[in-house]
């Protein structure tokens, strides 16, 4: 018996008859012999931990755009947080922990470059629009290890693409994801927004506080509690009493964070910087030979798009420079 049928035989054992196992996996686009030591779910974690677009994720803007601060989240701290929510929540209701962790560690590897204002940037400019859930389902499908991707099993795609809006998830591991997503981000940005000046923790509606907790760490635990009391029967959900000011908490973030003026007043720069860039690779011959097996396969726009939605912040802020900003003459 190898490592992965003792592990695939201990899942049998002790998951939910509810969780997803990696032995009955429906599969990848392109069959491959199985791993001694790993399951598919494991496989595919490790895939996206060691892929290029998962560490260009350090350099990607949360909320704040280049904050100067050690402290700050970017997309990557923020899929770490994620990541350990949404394995606390499938350990507890004995849940697949790896196939919940590949699909936390992939979700927004599709993020664009200044955070939500670069992904509104992108959705005006491509034909048929740009969501970065489906920009991260593209990301490991056909942008990863030059056009062939990553090769993942389609448990993991199902839950990258539905970890936000539109259809749930088929596996409740993706279910899990999707609601640790809102648990991670809406706190933590709160932490980060008391960090820059722009809310106080007092600021918060007691009403809210009371309920929910007076710091991070007592809100996250309270909806983690929430989620793995109310989730029974193949279903996850929060307790009704715990979600609805979970949602207010939302709001008021979206209120005095999210659509403050102050706080994201240097996102107005974005279209003008993304728009430019969109505009110069769309010239044929301009994109950088990595992206030209997707620009013949796929088209010109297609590669545009996956070469800008890929870049960090700061990688797009110098290639704009570079290309629109006169240089000092030096002879």
């Amino acid at each position: 018996m190898t490592v992965r049928e003792r592990t695939q035989g201990i899942e049998r054992q002790i998951l939910s008859p509810y969780a997803a196992l990696s032995d009955q996996t429906k599969g990848r686009k392109h069959p491959e012999k199985d791993d001694d030591l790993r399951t598919p779910f494991q496989r595919d974690r490790d895939r996206i931990i060691h892929c290029k677009s998962f560490r260009r994720l350090k350099h990607k803007t949360q909320v704040f755009l280049a904050p100067e601060g050690d402290h700050y989240r970017t997309r990557l701290t923020h899929t770490l947080e994620v990541a350990q929510i949404a394995r606390t929540i499938a350990r507890a209701l004995c849940l697949n922990e790896d196939l919940t962790e590949a699909i936390a560690l992939g979700h927004d590897l599709g993020h664009t470059p200044f955070g939500h204002a670069g992904e509104r940037a992108l959705n005006q400019l491509c034909p048929g629009g740009f969501r970065h859930y489906e920009q991260s389902v593209r990301v490991v499908e056909r942008v990863e290890k030059n056009g062939e991707g990553l090769n993942l099993t389609e448990e993991v795609v199902d839950g990258i693409l539905c970890h936000t809006t539109g259809k749930q998830a088929k596996t409740l591991e993706g279910q899990i994801v999707r609601v640790s997503d809102r648990i991670a981000y809406i706190n933590h940005d709160i932490d980060d927004s008391e960090r820059a000046g722009i809310i106080r923790e007092e600021d918060i509606p007691q009403t809210l506080t009371d309920l929910l907790g007076h710091s991070k760490s007592q809100r996250i635990n309270t909806l983690v509690c929430s989620v793995v009391e109310s989730s029974q029967n193949g279903k996850i959900e929060m307790e009704p009493e715990i979600e609805a000011p979970f949602d207010e908490l939302r709001r008021f973030m979206l209120h005095s964070v999210y659509e403050n003026p102050y706080a994201k007043s240097e996102e107005k720069k974005v279209p003008g910087i993304i728009g430019k860039l969109y505009e110069y690779f769309g010239e044929p011959g301009n994109l950088p030979e990595d992206m030209r097996i997707i620009e013949m396969e796929d088209g010109l726009s297609r590669a545009v798009t996956d070469y800008i939605a890929g870049m960090t912040d700061q990688y797009a802020v110098e290639k704009f420079m570079q290309i629109y900003v006169p240089k000092a003459w030096n002879h």
